[in-house]
């Protein structure tokens, strides 16, 4: 039934943004670009139903917040590539960063290289508190981010919560689209939850954009599991692809699947 809703769902939208959009979302998703590995997450990340909930449109331009190895970002760029821009917020780095995050920013930059996938796509540095200028003020169509907003709460708590969004809407242009994906922690849990589990309130995430000015367009179910109870030894961890158990009770959680997660578009209002 889920699948069911899903195609309904992509169906919907695709006509509602258009036949050339969902063709150019469409092409991208299933591309050579991606590898099979890749792809194989479609099923829990639904990428095609998920821009098209946003709006995505070819001649955007596109930030994208912390995009990590660029799973979104094989998508993301050869939509909008020809007419539109993209943008990687990526992470910021300094002469005290770990080596992880060193070797993921070098990696990225290398595929936006002169004959490499994301040969003239353009990269910026995001941090909840050191970086926060992702693009130029009022230039971005669209911000996007996934499965990022639990990390910058987990290491900077509210007030790096409050300068992301923040961040967020100073970079949009009025009637620009801030588009988030989270892992969804129940309203019924502790909020102390938030601190360690990896899944975030709704209420959370809503009331932190409103607070930065946004305005709550639309949610979408696209990505939920309602198979997952946020409630896991190791958190969202504990779940595939990670899972943090190894084998222990692998079955039982690769039949639960990845995450609930949380679909939210909204909007710079126009003043």
């Amino acid at each position: 039934m889920k699948k069911l809703a899903q195609f309904v769902l992509a169906a919907t939208l695709g006509m509602s943004s258009g036949f050339a959009t969902a063709d150019a979302i469409s092409d991208a998703a299933m591309s050579d670009l991606r590898t099979s590995k890749a792809k194989a997450r479609d099923e829990y990340r639904n990428p095609q139903q998920t821009l098209r909930f946003f709006g995505l449109q070819p001649d955007m331009t596109v930030v994208e917040v912390s995009p990590g190895g660029g799973w979104y970002t094989d998508i993301l760029y050869p939509v909008v590539k020809e007419s539109g821009k993209y943008v990687a917020a990526h992470f910021y780095v300094d002469e005290n960063s770990n080596e992880y995050y060193k070797k993921a920013l070098a990696a990225f930059k290398k595929k936006t290289e002169a004959g490499e996938k994301y040969q003239g796509a353009t990269v910026t540095a995001f941090h909840p508190t050191k970086a926060l200028d992702i693009i130029d003020a009022g230039t971005a169509d669209m911000v996007l981010t996934f499965r990022n907003v639990h990390n910058w709460y987990m290491r900077e708590g509210d007030e790096g919560i409050d300068n992301a969004f923040g961040a967020f809407f100073t970079a949009l242009k009025p009637g620009g689209v801030l588009g988030v994906v989270e892992h969804e922690l129940p309203e019924s849990a502790e909020n102390d939850a938030m601190q360690k589990s990896g899944y975030m309130k709704r209420s959370y995430v809503v009331a932190a954009a409103e607070k930065a000015g946004f305005v709550l367009e639309a949610s979408s179910d696209v990505n939920a599991n309602p198979m997952d109870s946020a409630d896991h030894p190791k958190g969202v961890w504990t779940l595939p692809p990670r899972l943090a158990l190894d084998d222990q009770d692998r079955e039982k959680y690769m039949a639960i699947g990845e995450s609930n997660r949380m679909t939210l578009k909204f909007i710079k209002p126009n003043k």
